[in-house]
This record gives C-alpha cells, sequence and structure tokens, in this order.
C-alpha cells in the first residue's frame, strides 16, 4: 500500500538506484497520473524528466481495440496484422491518425509549452506510470518508443498484476515494479490517496524538473570553474 503518488515514487526510485547519476539516464512520465511518479523518480536519480504522451488508435467502430499508437516525437506504430485481419484502409489509418495527432499536439503544447521534448535516442528511458492494469496503453508506449532507438527501456511502476511479470519482461529490456498482488482489481486500491492528476500538476512538475537540473548544472560548472 502507497500513500499517494508522491510515495509511491520515492519507494520505486529506491528500486532504480543502479541508474542514478548516470549521464545517459532519461526519466519519462505516462500523463496523466504517472508524472507525479516519475517526478520523485527523476529527482532521487539526479535524471531529467520528460513526458511520453501516447494516444491509441483504435479500430474504426471498435474504439477500444487499438490498431496502433502514436506518441509524442512523432511517433507511429501501426499492427499491421489488425488493420489486415479486419480489413482496415489507408485511408481509414489516415483519418484515425490527424484526428489522435491534434489531441496529442494540444496536451503536449499544455504540458511542456515552448520547451522541445528530449531526445531519447541512445538513452536508457525509464518508463514511468503509477500503475499497470491490463497493460495494453503500457505496452503501446514501449513499441511507440522502441521507434526512437533508445539503448535500453526500464518499465518501471510501482504496482502491477503478478501476470504483468511476464509481458512486460518480454515487451521491455527490462520491468520494476516493487508490488506484484496476486489479486488486483484496480490501481487505485493500493493507495491510500488516489485523486486525479490535474493537467496544471503535470505543466507545474515538468517545469520545476526542468529548473532543479538547470541549477545543479549552473552550479557544477561555477565548481569547476
Amino acid at each position: 500500500m502507497f500513500f499517494d503518488r508522491v510515495d509511491a515514487g520515492q519507494q520505486l526510485a529506491k528500486e532504480l538506484s543502479q541508474y542514478a547519476n548516470r549521464q545517459d539516464v532519461l526519466v519519462l512520465g505516462i500523463p496523466r497520473g504517472g508524472v507525479p511518479v516519475a517526478f520523485e523518480v527523476a529527482k532521487e536519480l539526479h535524471a531529467p524528466l520528460d513526458i511520453l504522451l501516447v494516444r491509441k488508435l483504435g479500430t474504426p467502430g471498435q474504439k477500444e481495440l487499438a490498431m496502433g499508437a502514436i506518441a509524442s516525437g512523432g511517433v507511429r506504430f501501426i499492427n499491421r496484422q489488425v488493420v489486415a485481419e479486419l480489413g482496415i484502409t489507408e485511408q481509414e489509418i489516415a483519418a484515425t491518425i490527424a484526428a489522435q495527432e491534434a489531441e496529442l499536439q494540444r496536451r503536449e503544447r499544455m504540458y511542456r509549452g515552448a520547451r522541445p521534448g528530449i531526445s531519447v535516442q541512445g538513452k536508457i528511458v525509464i518508463l514511468v506510470d503509477d500503475g499497470i492494469a491490463t497493460g495494453s496503453s503500457m505496452l503501446a508506449a514501449i513499441n511507440a518508443l522502441r521507434t526512437l532507438e533508445p539503448k535500453k527501456i526500464v518499465v518501471a511502476v510501482p504496482v502491477a498484476p503478478l501476470h504483468a511479470d511476464e509481458q512486460m519482461s518480454r515487451a521491455a529490456d527490462e520491468f520494476v515494479c516493487p508490488l506484484k498482488p496476486e489479486w488486483f482489481f484496480s490501481i487505485g486500491e493500493f493507495y491510500q490517496h488516489f485523486v486525479q492528476t490535474e493537467d496544471s500538476e503535470v505543466h507545474a512538475l515538468l517545469l520545476r524538473s526542468a529548473q532543479t537540473l538547470a541549477a545543479v548544472s549552473k552550479s557544477n560548472k561555477r565548481g569547476v570553474a
């Protein structure tokens, strides 16, 4: 049981201590609930924090069935097997992508402001959410992230059902999860306080993390000088 997302992030960071103080590590939070957890992880590891926005591409007429995903940085992942099995046309794919890209870009502007995203190429990326339920959103995020050529993908969450261990270990390079209960109904049941994360909080945490890293970098340069 975690008190809240801050507590969960602090406990999760302890499991990731081997990645502290490394220049090749980047922490990505999945908005919205994953960002407060990721903020604590990034703070403890002294690593930069960014977000990975993911929008699932629902199939025409079955929005809950994903035929792919798009993500931050112009990433597109299309499950060609699903597309072929359902006979989805390229025009239908393009229309779905256009609709989801508009929403993704709107959210990126709201969360990041004018600051550009951080490149993940060649980095050890620690992908953080506040928990995993079915795993579909995280799998979409991993597939999208692979196209950006990170050196390693570490999926890190405070809690996930027991079966997620095999699922995530297969999809990611490493899976870190301190709490894997056999009986699992929802992520929120493992938090004492599990309120909705607001858009303004995501924006504020990204800004705080960037300012903290900039201050540390400036201090280090003065020390060298």
